[in-house]
């Protein structure tokens, strides 16, 4: 016992000691680097009163319009939303249940109508009502707003002060957040001059801004009103400790991602030309919705995504179905299997570049020619050269994806396919039926991976294999038959000449885009996942 003591004890001085060493190290290499990021961090903190007064004078010389109505907007908007989470989250109402497939029948008749000449705030009620009339066909739970139960537990005292904190306490936070996106807009939307399309993102906008500060408001109103008996497991008693524990995180957040972000949407909404910027408000956003090229990027996306997806996670499923049968030598060629995911998408563009190369010299057209005594244009083909970058991705994701869905694999209860098959269930019902359930979670998890790495990973594919290209239309004026998203912003960026704001612009869509997607995903997928207890 003794020596076991000792032992640990020499081991953490041993710990302690290397990385004593190794900090030392990179301090000495990355000297240089790290006083330059003081120095620029020092810049930025100097620089802040400045910000202070730029802000201060900036509201003292708007339009009290503008303000006014954007803060209008937020409140609103705060109010109503404060009112709605409080009074689903406690016992004066009972939780209303819209089913996943009224809303999105709901989300649908909102942009069919919106498509069709609608203004935004139009667009948005009719969706509601669209949801809460099929959710009434459906049958779903929507009995609380017509029961005269309801009103009787709203006329209550208590109640009714719930109720007053939250549309006071939304409605000041609404207005205030709304001008956390409006002071870099410099409130253009809300201008009487500027054309419908922008105000109506400009009311959008409005809305997120709001959100930034009603959901850390939902979070300390839900707390507060906790009933005495809720459990505190996983809180902390104070608030100083768990700060204290966020704060690297934060700071590292707030420097690296948060400030480089603002930066970055700030950029979106000028137009640089011959090195000097001009404020155009969401002229780059308007004029990426009319780009033919930009649209045909949007669809090229799109597909591509599709299809990398469903080939890559449906292959790596069938894959490590067989990697986990019980074979001599299943864990060395389980390692092989893994590879691919180590190489880089470039490389991995490479390795296709030579297996697709034009003629008789790629391995690909030789074991065609010597079939049929043909060749295909596989780089120069607008309805081939999707399918390259479509091989070259799925087999960059390929390991990825085995590696998890082996380790479901070997999670399954073996008792559970065992009883089903002595029940009479042939192979591929106990596959159906309780295998592929069970493996939800991983395939969530990977859908959500897979979905992010087809628009963001596979760049490198597309530089290395066809740079955009076969161009569609006379030279090019449809825009590339590969010319994803993520390309034509890094094309678009780094041209000579390049219009930096709307690139910017291009960047912002793309994040929110697929943002917007993963917390869609979270919202109707994860429901149907099967956790084990």
């Amino acid at each position: 016992m003794e020596e076991d003591i000792r032992f640990d004890k020499l081991w953490g001085i041993a710990v302690g000691i290397g990385a004593t060493l190794f900090m030392g190290w990179f301090i000495a290499t990355e000297f240089e680097g790290l006083v330059t990021f003081v120095e620029y961090l020092g810049r930025a903190i100097a620089y802040t009163p400045q910000s202070l007064r730029n802000m201060v004078d900036y509201y003292g010389a708007i339009n009290g319009g503008q303000l006014g109505a954007s803060m209008l907007v937020g409140a609103v908007f705060g109010a109503v939303m404060t009112l709605f989470v409080i009074l689903n989250a406690s016992n004066m109402i009972d939780k209303l249940r819209v089913s996943g497939i009224s809303q999105l029948i709901g989300m649908a008749v909102g942009v069919v109508v919106y498509l069709f000449g609608f203004v935004l705030i139009e667009s948005f009620f009719i969706a509601l009502g669209a949801m809460i009339i099929v959710a009434f066909f459906r049958r779903d739970d929507l009995r609380p707003l017509v029961m005269p139960e309801t009103v009787r537990r709203l006329s209550q005292p208590d109640a009714l002060r719930l109720m007053g904190q939250a549309v006071l306490f939304g409605g000041i936070a609404g207005g205030l957040g709304s001008q956390i996106l409006g002071y870099p807009m410099q409130h253009c939307t809300y201008n009487a001059e500027v054309e419908a399309i922008q105000r109506q993102i400009g009311y959008l906008v409005t809305l997120i801004s709001a959100l930034i500060v009603l959901i850390p408001l939902w979070t300390w109103l839900l707390r507060r009103n906790r009933p005495l008996n809720a459990g505190t497991a996983g809180f902390f008693r104070g608030w100083m400790l768990p700060i204290a524990f966020l704060l690297p995180t934060l700071v590292s957040l707030a420097v690296f991602l948060y400030y480089p972000a603002m930066q970055v949407a700030t950029l979106s909404l000028n137009a640089q030309r011959f090195r000097q910027e001009r404020f155009v408000c969401l002229d780059n956003y308007v004029n990426l919705a009319n780009d033919s090229i930009y649209q045909n990027s949007f669809i090229v996306t799109f597909v591509l995504m599709a299809a990398i997806v469903t080939f890559s996670m449906a292959l790596a499923l069938s894959i490590a179905i067989l990697a986990s049968q019980k074979v001599k030598g299943a864990n060395f060629y389980r390692t092989l299997l893994i590879w691919p995911y180590a190489l880089s998408p470039v490389v991995v563009g490479v390795i296709f570049l030579g297996l697709f190369r034009q003629g008789r010299t790629g391995l690909i057209n030789y074991a065609i020619y010597q079939l049929t005594g043909e060749t295909l244009n596989w780089f120069t083909d607008p309805s081939l050269a999707p399918w390259v970058i479509i091989f070259a991705s799925v087999y960059n994701a390929l390991g990825f994806n085995i590696l998890f869905y082996v380790a479901g694999l070997q999670n399954v209860p073996k008792d559970l396919l065992e009883a089903a098959e002595i029940d009479g269930a042939n192979r591929f019902q106990r596959f159906l039926r309780i295998t592929l359930p069970l493996l939800s979670p991983f395939t969530f998890f990977l859908l959500i991976t897979n979905v992010t790495y087809a628009f963001y990973g596979i760049y490198g594919a597309v530089d290395t294999l066809t740079q955009g290209g076969p161009p569609l239309g006379l030279a090019g004026q449809d825009g590339g038959a590969t010319d994803v998203l993520i390309f034509k912003l890094y094309s678009d960026a780094f041209a000579p000449g390049a219009q930096i704001g709307a690139a910017a612009a291009q960047s912002i869509v793309l994040f929110l885009l697929v943002a917007v997607i993963t917390v869609v995903q979270f919202r109707y997928l994860e429901t149907r996942v099967t956790y084990a207890d």
